[in-house]
């Protein structure tokens, strides 16, 4: 960003960056981009299960390579690992290339515990999805069984392209593995009058890149007057709690939308121990009530958001790669606004800084220092390989 926040890289782009809800909204675009691709399809994702959502999706996958489309899937080694033989062969024998990341042990380079857990598809070179949302049913409006709570932005343009090349650069490990698509060709129809201030961030701390990070250590030192952040497990380190409470005490506002339930009861009860420290600082907490909330999504000022698959945690700053989208544009950060501040007001309750401690038996606040101390403890076994080599 430059000194005034504002995000200095620019794609252009053939309409405006969409907000996509995930559930029903996703896996019909998802869909729609396989159907509708005519050179390619790369997906590169954490979790992908075989279950009546994965099985539609690698259906529609298997149909876009009948009309010759290049398919091209990276999955986690460890997350996807219950993926059967027979659903991964069936994939393969129709000729999508099909690989997995790392196993959990792996060479001196890299260390115990690396995870890819960025959300990407890219059709065509031309369009992206990008968001923290899985290849699975909790992902999924299912009948009696509504989706998890979670975002992406699909982007068209430029970007999608230098997404089309990331893919790439994860997925190949030998030249035969790319696609190869005309960037010319792919970028002829793009309106280059239209520009959006958008840039892909990533962190990977084995390739030294820490780039969403830096994005809200950011949006937190220039935001004037609001941030709004939903985070699925915010355990921030302590550079992102003092950069809050230094944009507390300029007068911004800050506002956390975290789960009331989680998938991870350890990770809930960590945040909770963090919770007295926030509301004694003045950030306003919100619970989301309705299911599970796996977002992972920010936007300053009505002006900057940032979306993917990056947690406020040390795992994700430390540990896993993750891939966000930063987006400077009022029109398409105004939506997001809106839509964040409905939730808040429909769809949570505020925690009380007033009565937050003494609601809360001794026996559960014991419970909770367990937990956040346990986590720490387990984030430096998980850690320690690579730190230890970065020294």
């Amino acid at each position: 960003m430059s000194s005034n926040g504002r995000i200095k890289t620019s794609y252009s782009f053939h309409n405006q960056p969409e907000l996509i809800r995930g559930g029903h909204d996703y896996f019909s675009a998802l869909e729609a981009m396989i159907e509708q691709a005519k050179k390619s399809i790369q997906i590169q994702i954490y979790i992908f299960e075989e279950d009546e959502t994965g099985t539609k999706i690698a259906e529609k996958l298997i149909a876009a390579r009948k009309r010759n489309v290049a398919v091209q899937i990276l999955l986690d080694g460890y997350a996807s690992r219950k993926l059967s033989t027979l659903f991964k062969d069936k994939l393969r024998k129709e000729g999508v290339k099909l690989r997995f990341f790392n196993p959990i042990f792996k060479s001196e380079r890299f260390y115990f515990g690396r995870r890819l857990h960025h959300k990407i598809v890219v059709s065509d070179g031309a369009v992206a999805l990008v968001g923290g949302i899985n290849i699975s049913n909790r992902y999924n409006d299912l009948p009696g069984n509504p989706a998890w709570l979670d975002w992406a932005i699909q982007i068209r343009g430029e970007v999608a392209y230098e997404l089309h090349k990331l893919c790439n650069q994860f997925y190949s490990k030998w030249n035969l593995d790319n696609i190869y698509l005309d960037r010319k060709e792919v970028q002829q129809n793009i309106d280059v009058s239209m520009h959006s201030a958008v840039r892909i961030r990533r962190n990977d701390w084995v390739m030294n890149k820490n780039e969403i990070s830096a994005s809200y250590m950011e949006m937190l030192k220039n935001a004037q007057d609001e941030i709004i952040i939903m985070s699925s497990y915010f355990i921030p380190c302590n550079f992102i709690r003092t950069s809050m409470v230094q944009a507390i005490n300029r007068g911004v506002k800050i506002k956390l939308i975290l789960a009331a339930v989680s998938d991870i009861e350890i990770a809930k009860y960590t945040e909770r121990y963090l919770y007295a420290w926030a509301l004694r600082h003045g950030i306003e907490i919100f619970e989301y009530k309705n299911n599970v909330l796996h977002g992972k999504i920010a936007v300053c000022d009505d002006q900057i958001v940032t979306i993917g698959s990056y947690n406020i945690n040390d795992i994700s700053a430390l540990a896993s790669i993750e891939l966000n989208i930063d987006v400077d544009e009022q029109q398409f950060a105004s939506r997001v606004s809106s839509v964040l501040k409905e939730i808040i007001q429909k769809d949570c309750n505020k925690m009380n800084p007033k009565t937050f401690n003494t609601s809360q038996p001794i026996l559960k606040k014991l419970l909770q220092w367990i937990s956040y101390r346990t986590f720490r403890i387990v984030f430096r076994l998980f850690t320690f390989y690579f730190t230890k080599q970065r020294k």
